[in-house]
């Protein structure tokens, strides 16, 4: 048998998860993985690094715990969040018999771990206002372990409505678990549901330093949940899944003043996506999404066009899966403003060209 047929058929079958850095570009402005514009410096040192770390260094779980408002035993620490997608799926879910459910257009990650483990995956998009489809849901909950939802939902930007997730929360009691996804809820945080713990034991809450806090290469995440939830998890977890620096500089980003810091940054990039929202809304044939993440959903008439022009111009974006649509993180205000810059150029060189095309045929 060839390495190919030795593989299990559904790994052989499946399509990775295209990564902005699998998509690959060459360019001086990234503006596709929604990372944060900030390169913080943190101290690092090497006189713990012939010891294996903790499993759940104290820490680090305090300090997030701290910062989540929860207490530390409702904390789990993971190789980012989507070590913690894994760590549900397999806790929670019997391959070849138990489904996830999840709406899209949503994060391609739930899918791709679900199959990867032979779990069956269950689909209800939003509905067209991109908010939760709750009759659809509460009619294929058969067989469904654990529901994801994402908010603010990514790649669309908006927040999920708190009373539609308290309503899909009661509807999944003793049925199945309810994953909140808040990637990006540091840049909204008046909407987490992380008050709702104290009431739904079945919630499950997943965070991440790698968008607010500018840690996406550090791959440090968190699942916030009762602790039932998290004792079955620390079952299934690797022996030693966060790096001893990954965890030092992770305590120095939750301190006093690192928090402070990224507090700053938030109002910093929120600005910019303020300023970004507002010029690329001018713009004939534009429609611009509300975001409350670090990043704009956008619609032009000719995505394509556009986005391979950025592309070719070294100002790489990001295709999104909704048709005509570009998503677009908030980088610094210098980024920002060539890229506004370049788009503007291009729309209005295409609507000028539209413009005299229809002309043109008007007098013929």
């Amino acid at each position: 048998m060839s390495i190919e047929e030795l593989a299990r058929k559904t790994i052989r079958e499946l399509t990775p998860y295209q990564s902005a850095r699998r998509l690959g570009g060459s360019g001086d402005i990234w503006l596709n993985a929604n990372e944060s514009p900030f390169a913080n410096e943190y101290s690092v040192t090497c006189g713990r690094l012939n010891r294996y770390s903790e499993c759940q260094p104290a820490e680090l779980i305090q300090a997030y715990a701290d910062y989540a408002g929860v207490n530390s035993k409702q904390v789990l620490t993971s190789r980012g969040a989507d070590e913690g997608i894994e760590l549900l799926i397999r806790t929670f879910c019997e391959p070849n018999q138990d489904s996830i459910l999840y709406c899209p257009p949503t994060y391609g990650m739930y899918a791709i771990s679900a199959e990867t483990f032979d779990i069956n995956t269950k689909t209800v998009p939003l509905t067209p206002e991109w908010q939760l489809d709750l009759p659809s849901i509460e009619n294929n909950l058969d067989g469904v372990k654990l529901v994801f939802i994402c908010s603010p939902n990514n790649p669309t930007g908006n927040v999920m409505k708190p009373r539609d997730i308290e309503k899909l929360l009661d509807m999944t009691t003793d049925k199945a678990i309810v994953v909140v996804d808040e990637a990006y809820i540091d840049f909204c945080l008046d909407t987490s549901t992380v008050d709702l713990l104290a009431k739904y034991p079945h919630l499950v809450i997943l965070r991440t330093l790698s968008k607010a806090f500018a840690l996406a290469g550090l791959r440090c995440g968190f699942t916030l949940a009762n602790t039932d939830v998290i004792n079955l998890l620390l079952k299934v977890i690797a022996p030693y899944p966060v790096p001893v620096p990954v965890a030092d500089i992770a305590v120095q980003a939750l301190s006093v003043s690192g928090r402070a810091k990224t507090k700053y940054q938030v109002l910093d990039i929120s600005a910019n996506r303020a300023y970004l929202q507002a010029g690329l809304g001018m713009l004939p044939g534009v429609t611009v999404y509300d975001g409350y993440g670090n990043y704009l959903l956008v619609k032009f008439s000719q995505a394509d066009a556009l986005f391979t022009a950025l592309w070719d111009h070294g100002i790489i974006l990001r295709r999104s899966p909704i048709e005509n649509c570009i998503r677009i993180s908030v980088g610094n205000r210098d980024e920002c403003e060539k890229t506004l810059a370049f788009i503007r150029a291009h729309v209005t060189s295409q609507s000028n060209a539209s413009a005299n095309n229809d002309e043109l045929n008007a007098s013929n």
